[in-house]
């Protein structure tokens, strides 16, 4: 809500001090993430590498499910230190599969997130980049983005320089 606040008394403020009328346009940041190259590259590459740990996961949960179910097919006839050296595995291997998924998706901090902000980098500074370029050549004071945080409740096609952004990263200017 304070974010709300903050834009409307800019704009407010910007119109009343305003020389010139003000000029205000938007994107819609996923319709560029969807069809520009180099966003759809970062993206597979994130999507192989959440494939590649997911199949590692699916392999050591399929690996633990086996050493549960063996142990109860035999802990019947096993010595009693073969049961706790069974079960200390057992242990061992759910342990390692909370931290694998821990280390690799956790929230925020899993390796997913950083490998993502490596990726997308390079990707949102030219997306940016673009975006201000064509905001200047269009004389806009403010660009929104239709699909972020700021709701966005109606918007005139008009104003819309998403594809205008999108020429200017395919021209690679």
């Amino acid at each position: 809500m304070k974010k709300y606040l903050v834009i409307f008394s800019v704009l407010f403020a910007t119109t009343l001090f305003a020389q010139s009328p003000l000029k205000i346009g938007y994107v819609d940041s996923e319709v560029i993430l969807t069809q520009f190259s180099e966003a759809i590259k970062a993206q597979g590459d994130l999507d192989a590498l959440t494939n590649k740990w997911s199949a590692q996961l699916d392999s050591m949960t399929q690996a633990y499910q086996k050493a549960i179910q063996d142990y109860q097919k035999q802990a019947e006839t096993m010595p009693n230190d073969k049961k706790l050296e069974a079960q200390q595995k057992i242990v061992k291997m759910e342990q390692e599969i909370l931290e694998f998924r821990k280390q690799k998706f956790q929230q925020g901090t899993g390796e997913i997130y950083a490998k993502q902000e490596e990726l997308f980098a390079p990707v949102k500074k030219k997306i940016y980049d673009a975006i201000q370029k064509v905001a200047k050549e269009e004389g806009m004071s403010f660009v929104f983005d239709k699909s972020g945080d700021i709701l966005l409740l109606y918007a005139d096609s008009a104003f819309d320089i998403t594809f205008k952004v999108l020429d200017t990263l395919k021209r690679g200017s």
